[in-house]
């Protein structure tokens, strides 16, 4: 028996790959009927949309610091509104902010799936142990999905 219903999906994490347009594309495919949300992945904007609204600042700090004060306000509705939250933890830049996502829908209590390569394991050890899951790739996601959603095992 299928208790299908409608899930939404706050995808967090690195923003320099395809990663969400792969799945949510293999999501389609799976026929998931999901709600897929996440940040403004436009570099440049998430950066600047603090100044360009609320007004220049001369140092860098107070710069970046309207500009994620901006950008919480997307996020941690989002994340608070997900019914699941999955992070990707990519190859390229530091990123602490998906760290700080990983950590506020842990503190929500938010169902938790972590994406990243094997060599990250160590660093990602606390970040991973919070996590329901722990995917290697965009596929094992929408796997994980399926099943969640519609009790699918795909062989």
């Amino acid at each position: 028996m299928s208790h299908y219903m409608s899930w939404n999906v706050y995808l967090a994490g690195e923003i320099h790959s395809p990663w969400r347009e792969t799945l949510v594309r293999e999501a389609k495919e799976h026929g998931l009927e999901i709600v897929f949300t996440g940040p403004v992945t436009d570099h440049a904007a998430s950066d600047s949309c603090g100044v360009r609204i609320l007004g220049e600042e001369e140092s860098a700090f107070w710069r970046d610091r309207k500009g994620a004060g901006v950008n919480a306000v997307r996020t941690r509705t989002l994340i608070r509104r997900a019914d699941v939250v999955v992070v990707k933890f990519g190859e390229k830049y530091r990123q602490w902010n998906a760290a700080f996502d990983a950590g506020f829908a842990a503190a929500l209590g938010k169902p938790l799936i972590i994406v990243h390569p094997e060599e990250f394991d160590h660093a990602l050890k606390e970040v991973d142990e919070t996590a329901n899951a722990v995917a290697r790739d965009e596929s094992q996601v929408v796997r994980i999905l399926r099943y969640v959603t519609k009790g699918e095992v795909d062989a």
